[in-house]
């Protein structure tokens, strides 16, 4: 079956998204228990802002990984969290505590060189393509086999634009001879269309509170296990339609 990842916080607004390293943990553990086989998360320092630094990134892995055990856990390497590229690469370098994996979003100042680092520290590279245009840098930039996935994630709003976009990724990341594993996700409710489209087309899917706080019928979820186990349910259903026609 697919890869279902679980992106349980980034800076998303909902009353069950998980900031400390307890509720990582807590949330971390629904996802699992829901059918997650990978997690991603942001973490948070004491002020409730996210963060490279050391201690609170060793603080969040070390909690995740107790309630968890041989899951593996992929960290956010985001821009967003860190604009300023030296400081980001200076950040992750200090790191004490090595998460699995990260996301290294391909359209962002520097992060070719933070890339760099990573493989050097043995950290595997999940490769964010937000956009057409991150595709395009990816696929140029031959550090294709240096990553463990792909990761397409369109960020269009309306599900037709985001399906859109999903499909063209796909097409330049195959024109590029990029066979890597991709995982499929999108933003709030268009995210499930992505999902499915993903799923359907025999790609790992990813779903959390970061990615949207609704469930597929437009209902706000109740946490991150509700969101994964419906992720989960649209896995099985495609898994029995695609028996059915082997009968």
């Amino acid at each position: 079956m697919p890869l279902l990842q679980a992106a349980l916080n980034g800076d998303r607004e909902h009353p069950a998204v998980p900031r400390t390293p307890a509720e990582l943990a807590a949330e971390g553990r629904a996802a699992i228990n829901a059918g997650a086989r990978v997690l991603h998360l942001h973490p948070y320092d004491d002020d409730g802002r996210q963060t490279l630094e050391a201690e609170p990134c060793a603080a969040a892995i070390r909690a995740v990984r107790a309630a968890c055990p041989g899951v593996p856990i992929s960290i956010s390497t985001s821009a967003e969290i860190e604009p300023d590229p030296e400081r980001r690469r200076a950040l992750v370098a200090g790191w004490t505590e090595l998460p699995e994996l990260v996301t290294a979003n391909q359209g962002e100042e520097g992060i070719l060189n933070l890339c760099a680092l990573l493989v050097e520290r043995g950290v595997g590279i999940e490769a964010g393509l937000l956009s057409l245009s991150d595709a395009h840098a990816f696929v140029a930039s031959g550090i294709g086999h240096r990553c463990v996935r792909a990761m397409v994630e369109p960020l269009g709003e309306g599900p037709e634009a985001a399906l859109a976009e999903a499909d063209a990724i796909e097409e330049v990341l195959a024109a590029g001879g990029v066979s890597l594993e991709q995982v499929h996700h999108g933003d709030g409710l268009a995210s499930w269309a992505v999902n499915r489209r993903g799923a359907a087309r025999g790609h790992g899917i990813r779903t959390g509170l970061e990615d949207t706080p609704v469930l597929p019928d437009g209902t706000q979820a109740s946490g991150n296990g509700e969101l994964v186990a419906a992720a989960a349910a649209i896995l099985a259903e495609l898994a029995l339609d695609a028996g059915e026609r082997q009968h």
